[in-house]
């Protein structure tokens, strides 16, 4: 079994991240599981099975009833996992159960705005304790960061959006706001998995490049090896989710099998 040690927390564990792919010349995998699909327990079993791999961080996905930002394979597992009565509540204590399991790879919650605003004022304060090292959320512009408050007091990491429309200063923007890296959407529109990746990444990659340092992780369409392999030398992280989603239906071992293959390839 691969493990990768916590030796650090929040921005300082997911920066840790960063530097140890950088050390061996590769990008950071971080795979997405949807916590509740297909059940509770399996998905928090598919974490572990998959930070047995020695993937270098995780996506923790807490569904929402109105995913804007995701396609038809995340919005099913969203909807099944309310289904099973997955909250953000219950995301904390996911987390805290895979840390007691000895996962250490920096694990992100993935949360939409209005769960977190409903759950209160001490969202970043119990994320921090859970043992989360940061939030991604989708629909939190830059600009309105501070509704969610103690992130930076609790060191979390704080990823924000770019996508290929996004301009010169936009890219500005997001970079300054940016705590941990910069999500880069590989596409305009929805998550999902997709044949091919577009040809003018290189391109998008190197305006965002010659605007800021911070590490850039592309999400939204990545599913095979093959894809990965393509991104040598672009980036510092990936993220892949549908394709993931779309192995439960065939049972855990098919989805580690994916994984497995998505983390050899790293480029």
């Amino acid at each position: 079994m691969t493990t990768v040690p916590r030796e650090a927390t929040g921005t300082a564990a997911v920066a840790a991240m960063f530097e140890r792919a950088r050390s061996e010349e590769r990008a950071a995998f971080l795979p997405f599981v949807m916590l509740g699909y297909p059940t509770l327990a399996e998905s928090i079993e598919t974490v572990s099975r998959i930070a047995a791999l020695g993937v270098d961080g995780f996506e923790i996905g807490v569904p929402f009833s109105d995913p804007v930002a995701d396609g038809p394979t995340i919005q099913h597992a969203s909807q099944v996992a309310l289904e099973n009565s997955v909250t953000v509540e219950t995301g904390l204590q996911a987390i805290r159960e895979l840390r007691a399991r000895g996962v250490g790879q920096p694990m992100l919650l993935f949360s939409y705005l209005n769960p977190l605003l409903a759950y209160g004022h001490k969202f970043a304060q119990d994320l921090a304790e859970a043992g989360a090292d940061g939030l991604i959320c989708p629909d939190l512009p830059p600009e309105e960061a501070a509704l969610l408050t103690g992130m930076r007091e609790h060191h979390l990491a704080q990823p924000f959006f770019l996508a290929p429309t996004s301009s010169d200063g936009r890219i500005a923007v997001v970079a300054e706001a940016a705590h941990g890296f910069i999500y880069v959407v590989s596409v305009t529109g929805i998550t999902g998995a997709r044949s091919d990746l577009p040809p003018e990444l290189s391109d998008y990659i190197g305006r965002i490049r010659a605007r800021t340092s911070t590490p850039l992780v592309l999400g939204f369409g990545i599913s095979t090896p093959e894809q990965v392999r393509t991104l040598h030398g672009l980036l510092d992280g990936y993220i892949v989710a549908s394709a993931l989603i779309r192995k439960a239906p065939e049972g855990l071992d098919s989805v580690i099998s994916l994984a497995q293959a998505l983390n050899d390839a790293r480029p």
